[in-house]
């Protein structure tokens, strides 16, 4: 781990939530904005995730929404936290992150996941006549990184634009599963921590014992993702978060609304087993004022020794979202130079 938690990269994670009331126009707009205040502040990368079918979040055609938010900065990193590949033909990721990488040189990350991002239903009308599953994953990978190399120019299948660019590929994960695949084929990976803690440390840890040098790393590099909503009180923080919990408390319910503007309590909202279930699930979300969230994220980065921390604020007002990254961003530079 870095000595300094200033030498830490920081990075994005934004659910292109939206918001009751508003529209996926509005959630654009709202993210192009919020990636150029991330790039102002020093933010390393500002990732997008492929969900489909869920009425709280926009970026389902993932790589168009990068493509927009890349084309609305300049030095940022803009890539997907992550694209589904069971839901894609290796072929058509590679061509699609190729031009991307084309159009934005050295500012495209390709984040790979092996879920669908979706109820089994839409993952059906996702694939249509696609062949396979999510255990074809390993196999998938390798293609698309074979498609992605320069050394597939005499191949009879090339991806065009694609081959030969630098596109980094990250294998993301829930589990332990991709922690073992990034680690045998010496891929950076990151953990989405944020909503499954509980194999935080144990997918960290296999990765690092297993890491295999490669021509892509020479050694592990990880990251996770967790929940953060900061604000100038622990007060005003905490009722920003009753957004966030309402939200997940659709998703412990299998029900899926807009993002929900915040509420003075969570009382009569959510039963005591939802309850538990939600603070479980976002073991890894740290809420409060600026001095506060900073001391808890600086525990999180010593425990695990991360290379790299994801950020995701679920936080209903824009204006006040703004500030959470900001303060953070803000909060840890002091504390470093302290």
């Amino acid at each position: 781990m870095p000595t300094n938690i200033h030498k830490l990269p920081l990075s994005l994670l934004d659910l292109a939530p939206i918001l009751e009331g508003h529209t996926p126009a509005d959630t654009f707009r709202s993210s192009l904005d919020l990636a150029r205040h991330a790039e102002q502040w020093g933010y390393t990368r500002y990732w997008l995730a492929e969900h489909h079918n869920m009425a709280s979040i926009a970026s389902s055609a993932t790589a168009v929404l990068i493509g927009h938010i890349a084309g609305g900065t300049s030095t940022i990193r803009v890539g997907s936290g992550g694209i589904m590949l069971p839901n894609h033909a290796p072929l058509i990721v590679a061509e699609q992150f190729g031009t991307l990488a084309t159009l934005y040189p050295g500012r495209i990350d390709l984040g790979l996941g092996r879920a669908p991002g979706t109820d089994p239903l839409t993952a059906q009308a996702l694939r249509r006549d696609l062949q396979g599953s999510v255990n074809d994953f390993p196999q998938n990978v390798q293609e698309l990184l074979t498609y992605l190399s320069a050394e597939n120019r005499a191949s009879k299948v090339r991806a065009i634009p694609g081959e030969g660019l630098d596109v980094p590929v990250w294998l993301l994960g829930s589990s332990t599963y991709s922690a073992q695949l990034a680690a045998y084929l010496g891929l950076p990976f990151a953990f989405a921590s944020h909503f499954a803690p509980s194999q935080l440390q144990a997918a960290l840890h296999l990765y690092r014992e297993n890491f295999r040098p490669s021509q892509y790393l020479t050694e592990p590099y990880a990251a996770a993702c967790v929940n953060v909503i900061a604000a100038d009180t622990n007060e005003a923080a905490e009722q920003l978060a009753t957004s966030f919990y309402q939200l997940a408390t659709n998703i412990v319910r299998g029900t899926s609304r807009p993002m929900q503007p915040p509420v003075a309590s969570m009382q009569g909202l959510w039963s005591e087993m939802e309850e538990e279930s939600v603070r479980m699930m976002m073991a890894y979300s740290f809420i409060g004022s600026a001095a506060k969230v900073g001391k808890q994220v600086e525990q999180f980065v010593q425990a695990t020794q991360v290379n790299e921390l994801l950020v995701v604020s679920h936080i209903y007002d824009h204006a006040a979202r703004l500030r959470s990254y900001e303060l953070l961003m803000s909060t840890l530079r002091q504390q470093a130079a302290a």
